[in-house]
């Protein structure tokens, strides 16, 4: 499948993919941000999912135009390919200082490693082509490490693994209390806790945020649905709210 572009003018585009993994594989999506002919991947994805990708991103740009990769944690279905886009273009790729380290152990060539950036835990920001990209801290949602990535020439916020739903089978959320089910469990067993959760949300609430975009699953679309899914967040218990003493005892 090619691109679904999910924001299109002619200054600036965002292209979503979305059914490149394995069957086997956890589902997972890729987001390219295209602004005056420069280009930003996210979250590339792994080894099978590399060339397929990068032949579908070179009918929207030339693999060389692109600028920047983030890669929002360590996880192998964002970043085990790395070696290839660093291989293919002359893009710099941006990663939490705490897994700078771990890249080699995908195959990274040591002639690369100069080529990946470490973010501090407060973010950054990115100029792509004069739209300024903010690199947002989430920290512990669900990495020790996480980033995330809002947009402000399109107002999407791209969330990995936060928004993350499995099963689905539509692009955009439309019945939010339909949709909380191919999400909660996830949310609850990955997300540490509901405190990081309010933490995070306070924060989003300071940007205008027309669509929020996860690494999983559906996209939350509009604002009526991007609040909603805030407010879930803002109530929800998860990972060490419930955790209790009989998750820990010795196997028998």
């Amino acid at each position: 499948m090619t691109a679904k572009l999910i924001f299109n003018t002619q200054d600036h585009k965002v292209a979503f993919y979305e059914e490149l993994t394995p069957a086997s594989a956890v589902q997972a999506n890729q987001y390219l941000i295209i602004h005056k002919g420069e280009g930003m991947l996210l979250d590339p994805g792994g080894h099978k999912v590399f060339p397929k990708l990068l032949s579908d991103i070179s009918i929207l740009i030339p693999t060389g135009n692109i600028k920047y990769i983030l890669l929002s944690h360590q996880d192998p279905d964002i970043v085990a390919s790395i070696n290839g886009w660093l291989m293919t273009t002359k893009a710099y790729a941006y990663i939490s200082k705490l897994w700078t380290r771990f890249l080699p152990h995908f195959g990274l060539d040591s002639q690369l490693e100069e080529r990946v950036i470490p973010i501090d835990d407060s973010g950054t920001k990115l100029n792509l082509n004069g739209c300024e990209l903010l690199i947002l801290p989430a920290h512990f949602l669900h990495s020790p490490g996480n980033f995330q990535v809002y947009d402000p020439c399109s107002k999407i916020l791209f969330s990995g693994d936060l928004g993350a739903s499995l099963g689905q089978d539509y692009f955009f959320v439309e019945d939010f209390e339909t949709h909380i089910k191919y999400m909660e469990g996830f949310h609850k067993r990955y997300m540490a806790s509901g405190k990081i959760l309010r933490f995070w949300v306070n924060m989003v609430r300071q940007l205008d945020v027309e669509m929020i975009a996860p690494q999983h699953g559906a996209i939350f679309k509009g604002r009526e649905m991007v609040g909603r899914f805030l407010e879930w967040l803002e109530n929800l218990e998860v990972g060490v709210d419930l955790m209790t003493q009989d998750k820990y005892k010795l196997p028998v």
